[in-house]
């Protein structure tokens, strides 16, 4: 068991370092009689109205509130009517920024991490902690920079070539090979 992350340790300006910091985490999901600790092994970042990939990058919205708050709550939207996709708040109030979660040791792919977790909607806004059912601990193991993959995030070709270029996907590596399956 790790250390508890506490809501305030994620809000940062700098999502991309945070990302890639998040690497090596557990993610720890409860709920029902269902307990599922897992190390993240994928993540992307996402950061500001700038960042063309970024939701917020069309200003707020109703959906996109959420970005808006305090780092340290979780967003999670559908996509394509279907998947849930997790994401982490990390920037400070008003500035909207956050990581997904895409991988996970046990599972690959952020749909079917939501899926295997239970994760939808009623998560969304909740506080990251124990209370919410959905958490981070760290270990106090570090990834070192070998271990990891910097490459350009998935699916995000709408924000145009300079931003869909950004290498803000994070991949644990073995031998520098990804351990999460690609899409």
């Amino acid at each position: 068991m790790g250390r508890v992350i506490r809501a305030d340790e994620v809000r940062s300006r700098d999502t991309v370092r945070l990302a890639r910091w998040l690497v090596g985490k557990r993610l720890v999901r409860e709920w029902g009689m269902k307990r599922h600790v897992a190390l993240i092994t994928e993540v992307e970042a996402y950061d500001g109205e700038r960042d063309l990939a970024c939701h917020a990058s069309k200003g707020r919205t109703l959906r996109t509130e959420v970005l808006y708050g305090a780092g340290g709550v979780w967003y999670v939207y559908l996509v394509y009517g279907m998947h849930h996709m997790l994401n982490l708040v990390t920037g400070p109030k008003e500035y909207p920024a956050a990581i997904l979660i895409r991988g996970l040791e046990t599972v690959s792919g952020p749909g079917r991490l939501t899926k295997a977790l239970g994760v939808d909607l009623r998560l969304n806004r909740s506080i990251m902690g124990p209370e919410s059912g959905l958490h981070l601990e760290d270990t106090g193991i570090a990834v070192p920079s070998r271990r990891l993959l910097a490459t350009p995030r998935i699916g995000v070709e709408y924000a145009g070539p300079i931003w869909a270029a950004k290498p803000w996907r994070f991949t644990l590596c073995s031998k520098r090979k990804s351990i999460s399956a690609p899409e």
